[in-house]
């Protein structure tokens, strides 16, 4: 029977732990992939950054928080991958993805970070079936201009080094 993981990156939250809306929407989007995949585990990745998470508990303590407040049972959750970016999204959650036998990942993350975290779990894990759920954001269209235009650099930043490497 195959194993499925669902995969929940991380997003901002403030200095008391509350999630940013752009966390909620992911949360809310790994929820609805979790109603169609019952038995499926939920991943929840973010450790602490100056830009996202600057608490004594790590990011994917509040999404856990989160989750289990939505109905999703704690022995469903698995360990949080505590990175502090994209690439080591895909890093970390790694050993944890082997340890449990997963073979599968739903990679949940914003609409606008898709390619990007496309780009790196599809190079993390060649071996796993992967899918990835958009979740759809709602700010500002200047706010979201500037993360649409950052994630475009920082996929292009890493398709360079990528190509350099090979």
């Amino acid at each position: 029977m195959k194993k499925l993981a669902i995969v929940i990156l991380g997003a901002p939250n403030d200095a008391e732990g509350n999630l940013s809306s752009i966390a909620i929407e992911r949360c809310q989007r790994a929820l609805t992939e979790y109603a169609a995949n019952p038995d499926a585990k939920m991943l929840p990745t973010g450790g602490w950054g100056d830009h996202f998470n600057t608490t004594d508990k790590s990011h994917g303590y509040y999404t856990r928080q989160y989750l289990m407040a939505h109905g999703v049972p704690e022995r469903n959750i698995l360990e949080c991958a505590e990175s502090a970016n994209t690439i080591q999204d895909a890093q970390l959650v790694r050993p944890i993805v082997r340890r449990h036998e997963i073979d599968a990942l739903i990679v949940v993350t914003s609409d606008f970070h898709i390619p990007r975290a496309r780009f790196l779990f599809e190079r993390e894990f060649p071996d796993l079936r992967l899918s990835f759920s958009a979740a759809q954001t709602h700010l500002p269209e200047e706010e979201l201009g500037r993360l649409k235009e950052h994630e475009a650099k920082a996929l292009a930043r890493l398709k360079q080094s990528n190509a350099i490497g090979n």
